[in-house]
């Protein structure tokens, strides 16, 4: 009997040995994760997540490869998101425009911007600034809102697609300060803004992250931003509703999500990794330069700000009647 309890032992050791292996093959992460941008390279979102992903990789021991899968004012890039695995390896880079405002801009959505994902962190808020062309005749706002009234729809606007908080600050610019200009809707930020440093298109609306290399470097013209105070390493350009807009102010901002049904543990490992890297003193330097205000709070905050967004943005997209062209 005893030889055959140890026969018996031994064999339950070797399945154990045997198993071993596979069981940490499981943990995760095991395998690279895929950080999808629905935007093309060059816009916010896409310069934020490279950032991100660097750091991410190191912390999570996996890299982490940024695709970006642009289309439809990020619907496309976020369904592919929303019908990927759960698995922890398929993150998206969402923001104000696919997570808020598209909901009411498309009158048909491939995705629920709720049940279909699952917050992770509010990565953190910008506000968008209003550029010219420097060779542009307009030096102001109020400039640029006379020369508007003066020829009603002979000014076009540039954004970085249809439902984007480019285009929605143009749209608001319009209905509060009284004037026609036509929406020029681009496949991203990049183009848009080549073609207003190069005279094609007067101007458009653009995010701090964006705009502000630009507008250092002397290639575009601000003349507002978008928020109700002056942005941070941007503190010449005075807000919309200093400039002309009584009352105007928009804010935008970006996060991180995965899809609906990723396990709870994984959530709070992603959480966690990337509340610290906000927080790294090179990345919040960063986020300085960018004119982006850093939030990263938990997954649980994230989904009740990104539900009162919807709400609001709902409201403002039918008060002003804007529809996605």
């Amino acid at each position: 009997m005893k030889h055959s309890k140890r026969i018996f032992v031994a064999a339950i050791a070797a399945l154990c040995a045997v198993g071993a292996p596979a069981f940490a093959q499981d943990k995760w992460p095991s395998k690279p994760i895929k950080y999808i941008v629905p935007f093309p390279p060059g816009g916010t979102t896409d310069i934020l997540a490279r950032l991100i992903s660097a750091k991410l990789a190191t912390a999570l021991g996996q890299p982490v490869l940024v695709e970006n899968k642009a289309g439809a004012g990020g619907n496309i890039g976020s369904d592919f998101v929303a019908k990927s695995a759960p698995d922890g390896y398929t993150i998206l880079g969402g923001t104000i425009s696919s997570h808020a405002i598209n909901a009411s801009m498309y009158k048909t959505m491939p995705y629920d911007p709720i049940k279909d994902f699952q917050p992770i962190t509010l990565i953190g808020t910008n506000a968008n600034v209003l550029i010219v062309d420097p060779k542009s005749p307009y030096k102001t706002a109020q400039e640029l809102i006379a020369a508007a009234k003066a020829k009603p729809g002979s000014i076009s606007f540039a954004s970085a697609g249809a439902g984007t908080s480019q285009h929605l600050s143009g749209e608001l610019f319009k209905a509060m300060a009284g004037i026609d200009m036509v929406h020029v809707p681009y496949k991203g930020s990049a183009p848009a803004i080549q073609d207003v440093m190069g005279g094609q298109v007067p101007m458009m609306f653009d995010t701090t992250v964006v705009a502000a290399p630009h507008v250092k470097s002397g290639n575009v013209r601000a003349l507002a931003v978008t928020s109700s105070k002056r942005v941070k390493g941007m503190e010449t350009i005075p807000p919309l509703a200093e400039a002309g807009v009584p009352g105007y102010q928009l804010v935008s901002w970006q996060g991180i999500f995965a899809p609906a049904g990723t396990p709870k543990d994984i959530v709070t490992r992603l959480n966690a990794e990337l509340v610290k890297i906000i927080a790294m003193p090179d990345v919040r330097e960063r986020l300085d330069t960018l004119g982006v205000d850093p939030v990263a709070n938990s997954p649980e905050e994230f989904s009740a700000f990104q539900k009162a967004e919807l709400a609001k943005w709902a409201k403002v997209v039918k008060d002003a009647k804007i529809e996605a062209n």
